[in-house]
């Protein structure tokens, strides 16, 4: 099983940390293919930013679509998410979409804790996106600057630590997510010191989007998800142009997907 790890934002290292990760959990025989966007901003932190990261999303994912059997957007607000699965016909899932699922397998009610508190109102509307605002206790999110957007985690850890046992305290949280890409990994690190269950959100992702590969489902041929009518394009990165075309595949949605190991 081959399965695209989309990093919607351009820093290389977050992308190496979400794949190191990711390797724990993927079962034998899975392979991520580890994909960095070649342009954007560094880490995406506001709306414009998710608006810029989702197009690149849709262009990486349209240029991967026959190499794989699924994909993580890996970026915590899902920029892109529900347009992916409405043009492509493998399962594509999001890092934040499969952390908040995974988390009310595991209690009522989760809260999500963050490192910057530009990231709150983005993660709100990502809360809302997919209908799980009754089961978010609170977002919390730190003050303050970070040195580096790949060493963040370890720069605020005790602060994260912190603020996530607030959230069980005064929020009643039965569970923490971790949000961010930068925090990839260290709900494993800090589990021991928070009484409730820590979701890691790319390891969550990685076994969301195992089990729907191995799910097979069909693409919808009726309702919001099917995908679009052919429509003519201009000035689009070649790959993509041609999937909204429906030049090559064979039209209905159905890609021909290559031989793989």
């Amino acid at each position: 099983m081959r399965i695209l790890l989309l990093n919607p934002n351009t820093s290389q290292g977050v992308t190496e940390l979400l794949l190191s990760t990711g390797r724990t959990v993927a079962a034998p025989g899975t392979q991520l293919i580890p994909c960095t966007a070649p342009r954007g901003v560094p880490y995406i932190a506001t709306r414009a930013e998710a608006q810029i990261g989702g197009v690149i999303a849709l262009e990486l994912l349209a240029e991967h679509q026959h190499e794989v059997d699924a994909a993580i957007i890996a970026a915590f607000g899902d920029p892109g998410l529900f347009g992916a699965r409405e043009l492509f016909d493998f399962p594509i899932v999001g890092m934040a979409e499969s952390a908040m699922l995974t988390a009310c397998m595991l209690g009522r009610r989760f809260s999500i804790v963050t490192f910057a508190r530009a990231l709150g109102p983005w993660y709100q509307e990502c809360v809302d996106m997919h209908g799980l605002r009754d089961r978010c206790a609170s977002i919390r999110m730190l003050d303050g600057a970070f040195q580096s957007i790949s060493d963040v985690q370890e720069e605020k850890q005790a602060l994260l630590v912190g603020l996530a046992n607030r959230a069980v305290q005064e929020d009643e949280a039965d569970v923490i997510i971790l949000a961010g890409a930068p925090l990839a990994g260290l709900a494993g690190k800090i589990k021991s010191q928070i009484p409730v269950p820590v979701v890691d959100q790319i390891a969550a992702a990685v076994k969301q989007a195992e089990a729907l590969a191995a799910l097979a489902p069909r693409k919808a041929t009726v309702g919001t998800f099917r995908r679009p009518d052919p429509k003519s394009t201009i000035g689009l990165p070649e790959a993509l142009g041609r999937h909204i075309e429906h030049r090559g595949g064979n039209g209905n949605g159905a890609s021909q997907k290559e031989t793989r190991p």
